[in-house]
């Protein structure tokens, strides 16, 4: 019988997917172990999902290394005066997450009262059963959380507007996702150097 969505149990989930969490500064450490050990987050273990971990460490830390916020960034951000849980569902081997992750973590960085932690989806199936994208559990998807009062004040993901239009274009042209929608991706990706997600995550912080 399936369990019915509620708020209830909503924060249900979220208090138990905090409980086993890990800090983005972990969840790098992880990524970079298990790419060196030729392995993958996830109960699938395969020599592609392995590729893409090892692909995703060294793009997260280039984005690491080159998102950059402006002063006008900044100042948005601090004027969050209430306390924030962000928590993010992803995999090593999730393509949209190299780019997301390093972002959310810049911004979390700025601001005391935000609290950033990671969560691997196939291990909170049911928590991503409430953030489904097109009924889909496509990740990476963040959750802005208001612990003190207990709800959920907005979502995010799995990617930015124009990369999730960038998708849907692909797909009604071809009829599927061909291999080279990777490539179109990763390249966006590289020139918008995470000002779009930047832009569309401070339009959910609940800012005063």
């Amino acid at each position: 019988m399936a369990i019915p969505t509620t708020l209830n149990n909503t924060q249900q989930l979220l208090e138990k997917a905090l409980s086993q969490a890990i800090s983005y500064d972990d969840y790098r450490a992880m990524v970079s172990q298990l790419a060196i050990e030729g392995k993958s987050t996830g109960p699938n273990q395969t020599e592609a999902l392995a590729n893409y971990t090892m692909l995703n460490d060294r793009r997260m830390k280039r984005f690491d290394k080159t998102v950059k916020l402006s002063d006008e960034h900044v100042a948005q951000i601090a004027k969050l005066g209430k306390k924030l849980q962000m928590i993010v569902l992803t995999e090593s081997w999730c393509g949209d997450a190299a780019p997301a992750l390093p972002v959310i973590n810049k911004v979390a960085q700025l601001n005391e009262h935000i609290d950033f932690k990671v969560v691997l989806r196939d291990e909170n199936i049911d928590l991503m059963n409430q953030f489904l994208t097109n009924g889909g559990m496509s990740i990476p998807k963040l959750i802005f959380w208001d612990r003190e009062n207990q709800e959920v004040l907005a979502d995010w993901g799995p990617r930015p507007e124009p990369a999730a239009k960038l998708v849907a274009d692909h797909k009604a042209k071809h009829g599927t996702l061909l291999p080279e929608i990777k490539e179109d991706l990763q390249q966006w990706y590289n020139k918008d150097k995470g000002q779009t997600m930047l832009k569309e995550l401070l339009a959910r912080l609940p800012l005063k």
